[in-house]
């Protein structure tokens, strides 16, 4: 067997271990520095692509008022000029779209390869050791923080439809008994309101964002939980005699299992949600 693999890894002196967690660091500092520009960069594109099909659509509507000739009562300026205006705005915003395109494949490649480093500055460090358990223990935070973020999106999501369900049933109701039959505005305001809260509604059933936000936020809080307990020899970190308290690592690797478990059963979850929801569609149909 290669002398290389972990089994035969030689132990590392304090200051070998010391250099592979500085290495380590700076490969995760490099690589969530990386996802944040990839992040900023595909809002820019959805910013440019919005902003194009806005300029298309003006361009549009400016050229129909051309074909039928609304617009022949307007100064000569304003027509050539805010048509010359819109067409430049399609132009730069669609090159603004295609730069930007060839930057995101750009950092994409980046991030992966920041990635491969983060994870072979990782395989050489020595894992069953405290410092490797210690930096398995401080990772945790963030997935808490990535637990925690995806719950707030999902509250803020839930939240949101609730308003549209609440506001729009209310004034739903408000129009139907104004209308007398004669407004065809009000049953056409209606109409559109009453099928917006319907489709509110049916994707707040289907996606379930409120049990999807509560999950990742009760996930979260036991993983901070135990983060501190491990910390602080709390619970059954104590160990089940005072007289000799459990050492660090073994209190590291017991965080461990307990993270793993809770993140196994939060993905279990996540399944059972997509399955309801999968059963609930088949069954409609």
């Amino acid at each position: 067997m290669d002398g290389s693999s972990p089994e035969f890894r030689p132990s590392l002196t304090p200051e070998q271990e010391r250099r592979l967690q500085e290495d380590y660091r700076r490969k995760v500092k490099e690589f969530d520095q990386l996802e944040v520009d990839l992040r900023g960069a595909r809002t820019l594109q959805r910013i440019f692509l919005l902003s194009t099909l806005g300029a298309i659509a003006l361009a549009f509507l400016l050229g129909y008022t051309v074909i039928i000739g609304l617009w022949n009562t307007q100064p000569l300026f304003t027509r050539y000029a805010g048509l010359a205006i819109v067409i430049g705005l399609w132009v730069a915003m669609g090159r603004l779209f295609w730069i930007n395109r060839k930057t995101i494949t750009t950092k994409s490649g980046e991030l992966r390869n920041a990635l491969q480093d983060r994870q072979t500055a990782a395989a050489q460090l020595p894992l069953d050791s405290p410092s490797g358990l210690r930096i398995y223990r401080e990772a945790s935070l963030e997935i808490v923080d990535q637990y925690r973020k995806g719950a707030n999106r999902n509250r803020r999501v839930h939240n949101f439809f609730q308003v549209i369900i609440i506001t729009g049933s209310i004034v739903t109701s408000s129009l139907t008994a104004m209308n007398d039959g004669n407004s065809a505005m009000l049953r056409f305001g209606t109409a559109f309101l009453s099928g917006f809260v319907g489709i509110s509604a049916g994707v707040t059933g289907y996606f379930k964002f409120r049990e999807r936000g509560y999950n990742l936020q009760s996930t979260a809080d036991e993983i901070e939980k135990h983060y501190n307990a491990s910390q602080f020899m709390l619970d059954e970190y104590a160990g089940s005699d005072p007289n000799s308290p459990l050492s660090e690592g073994e209190r590291l690797r017991m965080f461990a299992r307990f993270v793993e478990r809770l993140k196994e059963e939060q993905r279990k979850r996540e399944l059972q949600l997509e399955q309801s929801s999968s059963a609930s569609e088949e069954h409609a149909s």
